[in-house]
């Protein structure tokens, strides 16, 4: 029986993962409780660790896994910017689900974008109180616009596939363009000039940290949409909040946020909110925050139990060779150089 700390834990997680974990000889200890430096020692005594995108996995807390004889992190997600991969580099294997559901995420932008731009939350609210006028809810039409798109990966491809749908104009960034994509690539600041609607599809690293910034905003179209369900951190939240303030940005959608990690996915309904910069979005007219859902539909989590379990049992059941497996020895993360042909390390 291989041995799973699973670190925190939602209800909506045990379902799937109890479903393949029993199919496959996979013990997992579920945990409300986030993996840091303070609760990694709930590790001990585990094969493997199973992470999501809050969890702290720094050189210190691979350190104590390490000691502890943990073989593998498994994140459940495709992001994996917090974890040190550069420090678990010959100790222990670190493993990703690189696609889920981009259908999920894609489609959720979407949602995000329409109920932003429509005003649908707005209408929603009114007519439960029987209040059915259409003062202050003109929106515009999506056909014509111009969305660009930051990062064509499996989700940006989508949501640029739904954008055409609209009869959407589409451009798009990326330092890795998709070859024979038909996707018409600009420069970011071409982008950003252009486009009605940003929507960010790409990773968080060190050269897409604060890819929207105070500069960028003020290249940007006035009035621009922001649409965001990848990494908060990707937005400068504070250079958001002055450029909505400023009125340059008209509407920002953001299912992530630069400082989720001890806010999202827990009801705070009842306590006040520490978080001056977030309280400050959420209560703007023209800003939309969703926690964190954009992957949440039942066939996102089933593809990410059932991957997550095939990351682990590739190390414990077979030739210890994984797909999936972030290395950082290549130097090209995701993208490794010797085709999976042999282990890592």
């Amino acid at each position: 029986m291989i041995r799973v700390a699973f670190f925190d834990a939602k209800a909506y997680d045990k379902p799937s993962f109890e479903h393949f974990g029993k199919l496959h000889g996979i013990s997992f200890r579920f945990l409300e409780t986030k993996l840091n430096e303070d609760t990694v020692a709930l590790a001990k005594d585990s094969d493997a660790v199973c992470v999501f995108v809050n969890d702290t996995v720094n050189a210190t807390v691979i350190t104590r896994l390490y000691e502890y004889g943990v073989k593998m992190i498994a994140l459940r997600s495709a992001g994996y910017n917090n974890v040190d991969v550069k420090a678990a580099f010959g100790r222990i294997h670190v493993v990703h689900v690189p696609a889920y559901s981009p259908y999920a995420v894609a489609e959720h932008a979407m949602a995000l974008l329409l109920t932003s731009v429509r005003r649908t939350h707005k209408a929603y609210n009114r007519t439960r109180d029987y209040n059915f006028s259409l003062s202050g809810l003109t929106g515009f039409d999506l056909h014509g616009k111009t969305a660009g798109i930051i990062g064509t990966g499996k989700i940006g491809r989508i949501f640029i596939d739904i954008c055409r749908g609209f009869g959407m104009k589409v451009i798009a960034y990326d330092p890795y363009p998709a070859a024979d994509s038909g996707i018409e690539y600009v420069a970011l600041d071409d982008l950003f000039a252009q486009s009605d609607v940003i929507s960010l599809h790409c990773p968080l690293n060190d050269g897409t940290f604060h890819i929207v910034n105070a500069n960028a905003i003020a290249r940007m179209k006035k009035g621009v949409t922001i649409v965001n369900t990848s990494r908060g951190a990707l937005i400068d939240a504070q250079a958001l909040l002055d450029g909505i303030k400023s009125r340059e940005i008209g509407a920002a959608c953001l299912d992530v946020y630069e400082e989720e990690a001890d806010v999202f996915f827990e009801d705070r309904s009842g306590h006040i909110m520490n978080d001056d910069l977030l309280a400050r979005l959420i209560s703007m007219p023209n800003v939309i925050v969703t926690s964190h859902q954009a992957f949440l539909t039942e066939e996102a989590l089933n593809n990410i139990a059932e991957t997550t379990v095939n990351n682990i049992l590739s190390y414990f059941n077979s030739d210890g060779i994984c797909d999936n497996e972030l290395c950082y020895r290549c130097g090209n993360v995701e993208r490794c150089i010797n085709e999976r042909k042999e282990r890592c390390f």
